[in-house]
């Protein structure tokens, strides 16, 4: 014998299931990355703009930011379905003494004009954006 409370325990299940099997028959997204090449990052800061490096993008992977040669790297990124950029290794002086990335979002995202704005979060705990833009 089944009670009201059982009855609507075995439909919840049900339903989790079908948005469960519902979520998995989705087709996979293939990766998404940025607009290869060389992106110039600054800050507007004490009102001037202050180049913080730059960053080189090929495919799924990134080098620097540094101002010259030798860009460490390559690392892994990744631009996720809410143009957000996930960092899989270290962006120089944005995660280092303390300070992270909180956010990147994308921007601009075509081979023409490309650019993507970072917030860190400083080891003060202070936010600042930066704009890297394609060059």
């Amino acid at each position: 014998m089944t009670t009201p409370r059982s009855a609507n325990f075995a439909g919840i299940l049900l339903l989790a299931a079908a948005v469960s099997s519902q979520a998995r028959a989705e087709p996979v997204q293939l990766q998404r990355t940025m607009a290869d090449g060389v992106y110039h990052c600054e800050v507007y800061a004490l009102g001037m703009f202050i180049h913080l490096g730059d960053i080189i993008i090929k495919g799924p992977t990134y080098r620097g930011p540094a101002w010259f040669e030798p860009f460490a790297g390559p690392y892994t990124y990744e631009v996720t379905p809410f143009d957000e950029i996930n960092w899989f290794g270290p962006l120089g002086g944005f995660t280092s003494g303390g300070n992270s990335v909180d956010l990147t979002q994308v921007t601009v995202n075509t081979d023409e004009k490309a650019s993507f704005d970072i917030i860190m979060r400083e080891a003060s705990g202070s936010f600042s954006a930066t704009t890297c833009e394609k060059r």
